[in-house]
């Protein structure tokens, strides 16, 4: 065996079910050991944002590996943007890159591809990345891959792997399995008995959830935790499509001024906020209508247990939950508290489209058909997605990086089999929407609904005088068939109707539904975001 396919066989074996990538020279030869050993497959795309957003989806869905194989510099630079996302968003990408070999490396020449140094790209990668190797020992190969594999999964953040070209044959051994870290049982049942007491001492405890849980794999236990303490359960943005198809009581996703009013005071007014594997960003945060005091929270995130100002180091969030539900008894069924409803019975008629006619019509959708996971860009797509029934859904919604939601949808299909729902504004289609065109190659047949407001309009909403806002309107839905899809533009809610039935009818190639939107027109969770987030960073009068 050799070095290429004992990192491979490491990969399938810690989780990953393809490689996402684009070659090149440095790249060719394991690109050339990846196709002809099978051992994973290989599905290469257009532009190396979109590999990397499509391995990041397909990470966070498996709850696993995804990977993204580059080629040194122009390649692997050229994903930086989709790396430092995933590493934000604790999704456990591991980036492959071909790399000069030894003789090159010690040749003199400034080599192409290369920027300032040969190390250039490796320290580049130091900030985006939790480990990071390079192969140049066979001997030491097998322990480094399973270091570097380990550390991805256990922080749930990238990985940096890069492959000399003249070492992707050589001879190697099997790499070991990866070893889990203990966890101290005296800690961890001493954090477990004091979580316990801070609730049971709480009149209001609420469970807020958000991306850990899903990177962990942890929601059906983090289900039956809600259930046995009868707490009321909340997502934050990120986390939203967490626990969909449990018996827990989801309440709704807390957005602060931009949510509901009855979400919002139910976390803001709690004495008793359990906060797991939460984000503590200004995304979660930043736009509460009653400031949360973190201090007086449980906070569970980022390998350690925060309970005001006693602290719990290693202490993973797996073994919490699995802690305390060895001290918890089952329960026979879920505590009262009312769902969220979310809005349906769209009125097909002659009136322009708005945001919320869509998610209106996807309701409608998953209704009668039942539910499908959505990949989702930033901006209103995003919000307009915070009014579709709670379902498998993956964005940027932390980072927001454009460009996210087609690369990721492709993922998620090539990963899972599911045909996902696609929710990207034009500003954003214009960046990747073209990877669009790999569908046929692989069978891909997502249903694509592209708000075309001709503008980028989140961006508008805070700086309304600047002309540099306004887009051109592209005519995507002709250039559907050109890519091997099937493209229809529509602007009346009769027309959003038809267009969503017959392409969710249609198999066998994506459909893209172009839905021109009135510029200035948003949905009613952006307005309220907007209109919050300028109250709360007003200047107060003196």
């Amino acid at each position: 065996m050799n070095l290429t396919e004992s990192l491979l066989h490491a990969l399938k074996a810690n989780g990953a079910r393809q490689i996402f990538g684009i070659p090149g020279d440095f790249a060719l030869p394991y690109f050339r050991i990846i196709e002809e050993s099978g051992i994973l497959p290989l599905h290469t795309l257009s532009h190396e944002p979109g590999v990397g957003f499509a391995a990041d989806a397909a990470a966070r869905v498996n709850r696993s590996l995804g990977v993204a194989a580059v080629t040194y510099g122009a390649g692997a630079l050229n994903m930086i943007n989709a790396v430092a996302a995933a590493y934000a968003e604790k999704s456990p990408v591991v980036v492959l890159s071909g790399g000069p070999g030894k003789s090159e490396s010690s040749s003199g020449l400034l080599l192409h591809h290369q920027a300032k140094t040969l190390d250039s790209q490796f320290r580049i990668y130091e900030e985006i990345t939790c480990d990071r190797v390079r192969l140049d020992d066979a001997g030491r190969a097998p322990a480094d891959i399973a270091r570097v594999l380990g550390n991805c999964l256990r922080h749930s953040r990238p990985v940096y792997i890069e492959i000399p070209r003249d070492m992707v044959g050589v001879p190697c051994g099997v790499v070991p399995a990866v070893q889990p870290v203990p966890t101290d049982p005296d800690a961890l049942g001493a954090c477990a008995e004091e979580v316990l007491a801070r609730i049971r001492s709480a009149s209001h405890p609420v469970l807020v959830v958000d991306v850990e849980v899903r990177r962990f794999g942890l929601e059906e236990k983090v289900a039956e935790l809600a259930l046995r303490l009868s707490l009321p359960v909340v997502t934050c943005f990120m986390g939203r499509g967490l626990l969909a198809d449990s018996d827990a009581s989801l309440v709704g996703t807390y957005m602060g001024v931009a949510g509901l009013p009855e979400v919002t005071q139910l976390v803001e007014n709690s004495d008793g906020l359990i906060l797991l594997g939460v984000i503590l960003s200004d995304t979660n945060f930043a736009v509460s209508e009653k400031k949360i005091d973190i201090r007086k929270s449980i906070v569970a995130c980022d390998g350690e247990v925060r309970l005001g100002y006693h602290v719990y180091p290693d202490m993973p969030l797996a073994a919490l939950v699995d802690a305390l539900l060895e001290r918890t008894q089952p329960r026979a069924r879920p505590h009262a508290v009312a769902r969220t409803t979310y809005p349906r019975g769209l009125v097909a008629d002659d009136a322009e489209i708005t945001p919320n006619d869509i998610a209106i019509a996807v309701n409608d959708l998953m209704a009668e058909h039942g539910k499908m996971p959505i990949a989702s860009d930033v901006g209103d797509c995003l919000f307009t997605a915070m009014d579709i029934e709670h379902t498998a859904l993956v964005a940027p919604g932390y980072y927001a990086t454009m460009g996210f939601g087609v690369p990721a949808g492709l993922g998620l299909q090539a990963t899972t089999g599911q045909r996902p729902l696609i929710l990207v504004g034009d500003g954003a289609f214009q960046m990747t929407g073209w990877e669009l065109g790999n569908c046929r190659r692989y069978g891909w047949d997502p249903i694509v609904l592209l708000f075309n407001n001709a503008s980028w309009e989140m961006l508008r909403t805070f700086q309304p005088e600047s002309r540099f806002n306004n887009l051109d309107t592209w005519g995507f839905a002709q250039m559907a068939a050109g890519l091997g899809g099937k493209g229809v533009r529509v602007n009346t809610r009769q027309e959003l109707k038809t267009a969503i039935d017959r392409a969710y009818a249609r198999r066998g190639q994506f459909q893209l539904i172009e839905i021109m939107i009135p510029r200035g027109v948003l949905s009613q969770t952006l307005e309220r975001f907007v209109k919050g987030v300028k109250r709360l960073t007003a200047p107060q009068n003196c």
